[in-house]
C-alpha cells in the first residue's frame, strides 16, 4: 500500500469526506517523454560521413565528407531554429574515403576529428570559441591498416577519449592535459565492426554494430570504465541490444548515441536481398536504467532511408538530429496538461493481470476538439494519463500518486446540450501485451535468473521492473527459457511468474514483484476507523490440493491435508525439465498450491476510496453481519468509480482473497 499522510488518512476515513481526483496527461511511454521531431532542413547533400555536436553556447555544429571529392566540410548555426540556413558549408581539407568522422565538446570547446588520405593518420582541429574558429590539425597516431569509425566524447574533468576500429579491433586514446596518450586495443573480440558511437555518463559508454564470429550481425553495447560503472581503463564485456541471423542479409551500421534525458540511440538497419533498404531505427534505454544494464525498448523504425544514419546533439529546450542533407528537432521536455476540473466520470478496473481506465471529460464548450496540439498537445494515442485518488483535506486537496495508464482511443458523445470527450486507456499489461517479439529470444540454462529474464521483457516494452519482496526461486532460478517469434510480452511474463509464487503490480510505469507470504501482516483495515458500505465473502475448497512436479530426473509431491481431508485429492501435475533438484521441484508444487490458498477465499467488498489501496495489499475487515473481525484478506482486484453526474459517487470494489 502507498504511504498516506496523516490528514490524507484523515480525511478518507471521516464521514464529512470531500472526494479529489487529479488526472494528468503526459506525453509520455514508460517514464520516457516522446520526442516528436520536425525536420527543419532538407537539403540536396549526398549521404555520406556526417557528425554533429552543440557547444557551450548553444551554437550546432555539423560536419560532413563529400562521397566525390572526399571533401571535409564544416558548418556553425548560431542560435538554431526553425528560420536558421543549414546549407552555408565551409570546406576544411580532404580526408580519407572510408573512415568515419567525429564531433565532440564541452564548454567552448569543440574537437573535429577526421583521417588523412592515407587512411591511417588520424587527425584533429581544435576549437576554443565554440566553433567559431579552428586551429592547425594535429596528428593524433597512425593506425597499423586503415580506419573505419570514429567516436569520441569528453568526460567532466575534460579529459577526451576517442575510440576508433582498424578491421574487427577497436582502439582508445586519450588526452588528458592538452596531451594525447599511447593508443590501446579493446579486450572484446568481433570479426567485423560495422559503426561507433559513443557518449560519457560516468563512464565512456558506447554503441557498437558489426558481425560476430558465427557471422550474426548485432548492435552492441559495451562500456569503457572512467570509475562510475567500469573499472577505470578497463573494458565491459559486449552486450546484444539486437541481432540478424547470419544469411540473413542484414546488416547493422552507424550508430549514434546521445543522453539527452535517458540513454537514445539511432543505428541503420541495411537489408540487401529483394527489395533492398537502409531505415533507421531508434532505441531509448529506460527512465533509471544504467548503461552498463543494457535494457533498451525495442528498437522502432524511424521514416528515413539513409546508409550513414542520424548523429544526436541537445542542449537548452531541444534535442536535435543530422544528416548531411538533414536537421530535425524536438522539444526534450514533455507537454503535459491537468484535466482534473473537466473529470464527469471515471473507472479505473486493476486485475491480476490487466488495467483498464475509462475517463469522462466536459466537452461541452468543444474545448477537446482540437486535441494533440495547443493546451491539449498532450493528448494523443499512447500517451500517459496520471491517476492520483484523494481527498480536500484540513490543508487542501491532497492525493496518492497512483497507478498509470496509456490512451488507446477516445470517444465523443454529443447529444442534445450535452457533449464529452471520452478517453480509453490500458495500464502496463496492455504495453507487455502489444510488444510482440520479432525474432526467437532463447536463454541456457543458468544463464539469467527469472527477474532479469523478466527485467527483459519488460525493457523491451519500454517499461521498468523493481521489487519490493522476492522469493528465492525469483533470483536463484535459472532457467532455460525461450520467447516465441510472434508472442506478447504479457504471455512471456505470465510464463515466468507461473514458475515462481511471486506476484506482479503496477505503480505508475514501474512494475512491481511482491512474494505473497502466508504471515503478511495487515496494511489496512475496513469496517472500523473506515467505513464498508457492503461486503460479500467467499469460502470453497482448494481446486487443487494436491501437486505432483516431474523435473530433470526428479519427482516431488505437496499436499495441503487439511484440504485433502475434506474433498479428498484434487491433483495438478507440473512438467518442468528446469527443476533439475529435489529443493526446487519441492519449491515450485509449494508455490502451486499457494496460489490455490490465495484463490480458496473470494468476495468483494464495497467502500470509501482508500487512496493508497494496491494490488495484493493485505487488509483486515470487521463485519459483525457476517461474522468477521479484523479477518486478514489480500486484495485480488480494484475498481475505482469516481462521478459528478447522474449518481454521483466516489468509492472502490475490493475483489478479495486469502492471504
Amino acid at each position: 500500500m502507498r504511504s498516506l499522510s496523516s490528514t490524507l488518512l484523515a480525511a478518507q476515513r471521516s464521514l464529512s469526506r470531500l472526494p479529489y481526483v487529479k488526472v494528468e496527461i503526459l506525453e509520455k511511454i514508460g517514464g520516457v517523454m516522446k520526442l516528436n521531431w520536425s525536420r527543419l532542413y532538407s537539403g540536396s547533400e549526398p549521404d555520406f560521413y556526417h557528425a554533429v555536436t552543440m557547444p557551450g553556447d548553444g551554437s550546432l555544429i555539423r560536419a560532413r565528407v563529400d562521397p566525390t571529392t572526399y571533401q571535409l566540410y564544416l558548418q556553425r548555426v548560431m542560435n538554431p531554429g526553425p528560420g536558421s540556413d543549414f546549407s552555408s558549408w565551409t570546406g576544411i581539407t580532404t580526408v580519407s574515403g572510408v573512415s568515419g568522422i567525429a564531433l565532440c565538446s564541452s564548454g567552448a570547446t569543440v574537437l573535429l576529428f577526421y583521417v588523412g588520405v592515407d587512411q591511417q593518420t588520424i587527425c584533429v582541429r581544435e576549437s576554443t570559441d565554440n566553433g567559431a574558429s579552428f586551429g592547425s590539425e594535429v596528428s593524433i597516431t597512425t593506425a597499423p591498416a586503415a580506419v573505419g569509425w570514429l567516436a569520441a566524447a569528453f568526460n567532466g574533468q575534460g579529459v577526451v577519449a576517442l575510440f576508433y576500429s582498424v578491421g574487427s579491433t577497436v582502439y582508445v586514446v586519450k588526452r588528458t592535459g592538452g596531451s594525447w596518450g599511447s593508443p590501446s586495443a579493446w579486450s572484446n573480440s568481433v570479426s567485423a565492426a560495422t559503426g561507433l558511437a559513443c557518449v560519457y555518463a560516468g563512464d565512456w559508454n558506447l554503441a557498437v554494430c558489426g558481425q560476430d564470429s558465427a557471422s550474426n550481425q548485432k548492435v552492441w553495447t559495451c562500456v569503457y570504465g572512467d570509475g562510475y560503472s567500469q573499472s577505470p581503463g578497463t573494458w565491459s564485456a559486449l552486450a546484444e541490444l539486437t541481432l540478424a541471423n547470419a544469411g540473413s542479409n542484414v546488416e547493422f551500421r552507424c550508430p549514434y548515441l546521445g543522453y539527452p534525458d535517458v540513454f537514445r540511440l539511432f543505428f541503420v538497419e541495411k537489408y540487401s536481398g529483394t527489395a533492398p533498404y537502409s531505415r533507421l531505427f531508434w532505441s531509448h534505454s529506460l527512465a533509471t536504467a544504467e548503461f552498463i544494464s543494457n535494457l533498451w525498448r525495442e528498437p522502432v523504425p524511424f521514416d528515413l532511408s539513409s546508409n550513414y544514419g542520424l548523429a544526436i546533439a541537445y542542449r537548452g529546450s531541444y534535442v536535435w538530429l543530422s544528416m548531411s542533407s538533414g536537421v530535425w528537432r524536438a522539444e526534450v521536455s514533455p507537454p503535459s496538461v491537468e484535466v482534473t476540473q473537466d473529470v464527469l466520470s471515471l473507472t479505473a478496473e486493476t486485475r491480476p493481470s490487466s488495467g483498464r481506465l475509462r475517463v469522462e471529460l466536459r466537452n461541452d464548450d468543444g474545448r477537446y476538439s482540437s486535441i494533440g496540439s495547443g493546451a491539449y498537445a498532450a493528448i494523443g494515442e499512447g500517451s500517459e494519463v496520471r491517476i492520483s485518488p484523494g481527498y480536500r483535506t484540513t490543508v487542501g486537496p491532497e492525493v496518492s500518486t497512483g497507478p498509470a495508464y496509456w490512451i488507446e482511443g477516445w470517444d465523443y458523445f454529443s447529444q442534445g446540450g450535452k457533449a464529452s470527450f471520452i478517453i480509453f486507456a490500458g495500464d502496463g499489461w496492455s504495453i507487455l501485451e502489444h510488444w510482440k517479439a520479432r525474432r526467437q529470444f532463447g536463454w541456457a540454462a543458468g544463464e539469467k535468473n527469472i527477474f532479469q529474464l523478466l527485467s527483459f521483457v519488460f525493457a523491451r516494452a519500454g517499461l521498468e521492473l523493481s521489487s519490493i519482496s522476492n522469493s528465492d526461486a525469483m533470483v536463484n532460478h535459472y532457467p532455460a527459457f525461450t520467447i516465441h517469434p510472434g508472442e506478447s510480452g504479457a504471455m512471456a511474463v505470465q510464463r515466468l511468474l507461473d514458475m515462481v509464487p511471486d506476484v506482479l503490480f503496477f505503480r505508475g510505469n514501474f512494475g512491481y514483484i511482491k512474494n505473497p507470504l502466508a504471515g503478511d501482516s495487515s496494511d489496512y483495515g475496513y469496517g472500523s476507523d473506515h467505513v464498508l458500505w457492503e461486503g460479500r465473502y467467499t469460502s470453497s475448497a482448494q481446486a487443487v490440493n494436491r501437486v505432483q512436479v516431474y523435473g530433470e530426473g526428479v519427482l516431488s509431491e505437496s499436499f495441503s491435508w487439511a484440504e485433502i481431508a475434506k474433498v479428498y485429492d484434487r491433483l495438478r501435475q507440473v512438467h518442468d525439465l528446469n527443476l533439475d533438484t529435489v529443493a526446487k521441484a519441492q519449491a515450485r508444487g509449494e508455490a502451486e498450491l499457494r496460489r490455490e490458498a490465495i484463490a480458496r477465499l473470494s468476495g468483494e467488498t464495497r467502500v470509501p476510496v482508500n487512496c493508497g489501496q494496491e494490488l495484493y495489499d493485505v487488509i483486515e475487515i470487521t463485519d459483525s453481519r457476517a461474522g468477521l473481525s479484523a479477518a486478514k484478506r489480500r486484495i485480488l482486484g480494484i475498481t475505482l468509480r469516481y462521478s459528478t453526474i447522474r449518481e454521483a459517487h466516489y468509492d472502490q470494489r475490493l475483489l478479495l482473497g486469502g492471504v
